[in-house]
């Protein structure tokens, strides 16, 4: 790859995270903050502060994300990079630019079904530009890390958390309307990224097989199978890696792969249930 297309692909991603950022911004003035609801994350305690204390959520996400991008330098190192501080600066500048938006929804189901769409592009574009809008996020790594839970139950945890306090503030309605904004957030994600199922089933075709069992054993600490096989055109011998991943390890699987092994053969797949260790069993280091 030429120094002028690397800089080209690097432009274009940082282009991703900044209008995935601005769209992420949106969806918060737009319908979470006028509907009051606190769906996870910075966002939604910077929700929860603002109707008790009228503090700017702007600042708000600023001072609780700057802070929780060096921890995460430090804690999880390779992980965080320039590009989640873009992303992490960028949310809530377009938080403080568009304050005072005209138009705003404050019908909580219009703002959990709407909000949630317009966030989740905005999120998804953010990964495919291989960035991040840090927050929360960062902790769930964090609390991943420490506890050994998926990537999936330790981001529940977390804005879980957020979810049930602000049941508290505002009341179980708006909370369970919030849940609702996570849900399809979620789901819009997985669409913009994969346009896939939660799990998937990843087939990789190499001839570079320790370097691919390495990478799925040390990146994302999943088991694998694997095959022999004989590539019908060139008639080598080459071996068939079959792995089942989260929807979270299979986009950091994906530009894992695009990275460091970019001329094996690489297929995702839906798979609508597993079962076995590691899915519906716990992991084992047996």
């Amino acid at each position: 790859m030429t120094k002028q297309t690397t800089q080209t692909k690097l432009l274009k991603e940082y282009f991703f995270i900044i209008i995935g950022s601005i769209l992420v911004g949106l969806s918060y003035n737009i319908f979470l903050l006028p509907a009051r609801l606190a769906a996870g994350g910075v966002s939604g305690i910077s929700t929860i502060l603002f109707e008790l204390y009228q503090y700017n959520p702007a600042y708000v996400q600023w001072l609780i994300n700057i802070p929780l991008f060096f921890a995460g330098l430090f804690i999880l190192g390779k992980d965080f990079s320039i590009k989640t501080l873009v992303g992490t600066f960028f949310v809530p500048f377009t938080i403080w630019l568009s304050a005072d938006i005209p138009f705003t929804i404050d019908n909580p189901l219009l703002a959990a079904i709407y909000g949630g769409i317009l966030l989740g592009v905005g999120l998804g574009i953010v990964y495919r530009g291989k960035g991040s809008t840090g927050g929360l996020a960062t902790v769930a790594q964090i609390v991943k890390k420490f506890t050994g839970f998926s990537s999936g139950y330790s981001q529940l945890i977390v804005d879980g958390f957020v979810v049930v306090t602000s049941a508290l503030v505002f009341n179980l309605e708006l909370a369970l309307y919030a849940m609702m904004a996570i849900y399809v957030t979620s789901k819009v994600i997985d669409f913009v990224q994969l346009q896939t199922s939660p799990s998937k089933l990843v087939l990789i075709i190499t001839e570079q097989e320790e370097q691919i069992q390495t990478i799925i054993k040390d990146e994302i600490d999943r088991g694998l199978t694997k095959i022999r096989s004989i590539g019908g055109f060139s008639n080598k011998e080459k071996t068939l890696i079959l792995c089942v991943v989260e929807q979270e390890e299979a986009i950091y699987l994906k530009k894992v792969l695009q990275e460091q092994e970019p001329t094996s053969f690489v297929v995702f797949l839906n798979a609508s249930e597993i079962l076995g260790r590691g899915f519906s069993l716990s992991k084992s280091n047996g």
